[in-house]
């Protein structure tokens, strides 16, 4: 019987293909198997970010989900619809795993900060061998591009997700030191709201495509277009002790 294969569940980091890691780059221009992620009729940021990297033999396994912003998050349908495109996908990579296959599942960002890997490797722990290659984030490539530390001292530093409630976000950003809002999207006015309500409007700056060739860093207060890609994070630095 052959041997089992691996399912790796690589960082790519916050996008600049400089900023891989070696291991990660080594598993990347070695693979026989490439998933990833994208939306159907998109080639897909993770795919778009190894380009020239993967050898010309690679079998690619683009997973392309059911939905995105086409049902809200709340609404039951969204769940089941990726939990059923979830078990899908995750049952070929355990077929490839079973047969002896290697498989190289690329990851925006970190593969354990909020990336879609994680409700792969939840189904595939206990099953197959897997490993997971860490990277640098997305925010810290965007706390990065603004050209100032995130936090001093003790600050607290909180994470929000736009897609959270209107009080939820207020109170968490009145109640922080420093902030990072991601997911902005079509939650870009609620965010806003939050900001101003939580006094910390006027601090903020929003980074466009953190680290890539299209990177944007503006004063949120100071921006005039209201559309906000997918790679867009807002910043809250904190002002806390130094010496």
């Amino acid at each position: 019987m052959s041997k089992t294969g691996t399912i790796y569940g690589v960082g790519l980091g916050p996008g600049d293909p400089d900023l891989m890691s070696v291991r990660s780059h080594r598993l990347i221009t070695n693979a026989k198997h490439v998933a990833f992620f994208r939306k159907a009729g998109r080639k897909g940021q993770a795919r778009a970010i190894v380009d020239g990297m993967l050898p010309e033999t690679a079998i690619e396994f683009p997973m392309e989900y059911p939905v995105t912003t086409e049902i809200s998050v709340h609404d039951p349908r969204y769940n089941e619809a990726l939990s059923a495109f979830y078990e899908e996908v995750t049952q070929h990579l355990i077929d490839l795993a079973n047969s002896g296959e290697d498989v190289v599942v690329l990851c925006e960002g970190d593969p354990f900060f909020y990336g879609s890997f994680m409700h792969i490797y939840a189904r595939v722990r206990d099953v197959v061998p897997t490993h997971v290659v860490p990277a640098i984030t997305g925010m810290s490539g965007a706390w990065t591009a603004t050209e100032a530390p995130i936090t001093w001292g003790d600050d607290v530093l909180t994470v929000l997700m736009g897609t959270l409630d209107e009080e939820k976000l207020t109170r968490h950003m009145a109640d922080t030191d420093a902030l990072v809002v991601m997911k902005i999207g079509s939650n870009y006015d609620k965010v806003i709201r939050a900001l101003k309500a939580s006094n910390r409007y006027d601090e903020a700056w929003l980074v466009q495509f953190a680290t890539m060739q299209k990177q944007s860093v503006k004063k949120l207060s100071e921006t005039t277009d209201h559309g906000t890609p997918y790679f867009s994070i807002i910043v809250v630095h904190g002002q806390g002790r130094r010496p």
